[in-house]
């Protein structure tokens, strides 16, 4: 790929950090969104729940890559904190929809965030890009996320919707917080530990990342999750191989649905959702087993 000028929003969180690190370090220009005023040639402001971007920023950008948002898992769902997750995320993707639709030459290709929640509960049945979306806060959020970035779209750019699942990295997200505890002696299965998880290596979600980006006539959905999702119960006794720690300590049911309220039927529940699009597309795993992406993390 040759040197390019790539606007990312949510590149303080921890995907986009990392994306924006893995561009720069090949030489390109990242472009990164800011919610105070531009403080140098390599940040635009903006300001998603007010739907605001300078799009007089993103000129001259070649793609535009959307991971902003507040973190889904990073506290309990009050009806406050869901109204904040929904707007940074529908009202942000639709600011930048639109910014992009207006410009007289808008980017090559538009990356918008998603994730495998779109399809709710699956229980034991693999799903893929093909499957419909779910009931639920999750569910009906990805459909109104993705619904959001129809001014893109619609303006002739490559419109791409990174369907995300579990990250393993030790840095951050869910994962973050499962690390200490499994060092710690002190992990275990969730509930009765049958729900598939679906993951995906930090370094996998950024390659794939720049692959819908690079690659021209992907557009749409794509599950970003390795091959071969797991059960909890599986996952569990592979971070106590790696980590060499006892996994003794179950979570009960009840335990976490007292302490994450609404959320727990997301930890609970089973997405067993499979990466078609991407493998069809010839895009290759580096970290595709659980054992492999827990040791990257580490």
């Amino acid at each position: 790929m040759e040197r390019s000028r790539i606007a990312v929003a949510g590149a303080s969180g921890l995907i986009g950090g990392a994306l924006a690190r893995s561009l720069e370090a090949d030489g390109h220009e990242v472009v990164r969104l800011v919610r105070r005023a531009a403080r140098a040639e390599d940040e635009v402001c903006w300001d998603p729940e007010g739907r605001y971007v300078d799009a007089d920023g993103l000129a001259g950008c070649d793609a535009v890559v959307n991971l902003a948002g507040a973190g889904v898992g990073d506290r309990r769902w009050t009806d406050a904190y869901k109204e904040r997750i929904r707007n940074g995320r529908v009202l942000g993707t639709a600011a930048l929809a639109e910014a992009i639709a207006g410009l007289p030459e808008g980017p090559r290709v538009f990356v918008n965030g998603s994730a495998i929640g779109i399809y709710g509960e699956t229980g034991d049945r693999a799903v893929d890009e093909s499957a419909p979306s779910g009931r639920g806060f999750l569910p009906e959020l990805c459909v109104e996320w993705e619904a959001a970035a129809a001014p893109a779209r619609e303006a002739g750019v490559r419109t791409v919707f990174a369907r995300t699942g579990l990250v393993v990295s030790s840095q951050g997200g869910a994962w973050g917080r499962l690390f200490p505890l499994f060092k710690a002696g002190l992990g275990g299965r969730m509930g009765d530990g049958r729900q598939y998880w679906s993951y995906i290596a930090l370094q996998d979600e950024v390659a794939a990342i720049r692959y819908l980006i690079d690659t021209d006539g992907l557009s749409g959905p794509f599950n970003l999750t390795a091959p071969n999702p797991l059960t909890n119960r599986e996952i569990t006794a592979a971070m106590g191989r790696v980590l060499h720690r006892p996994t003794l300590f179950p979570v009960p049911a009840q335990v976490l649905r007292t302490v994450l309220g609404e959320m727990a039927g997301d930890v609970l529940g089973s997405a067993r959702v499979l990466p078609k699009r991407l493998l069809e597309s010839g895009f290759t795993f580096t970290y595709p087993e659980i054992e492999q992406a827990i040791r990257a993390a580490l």
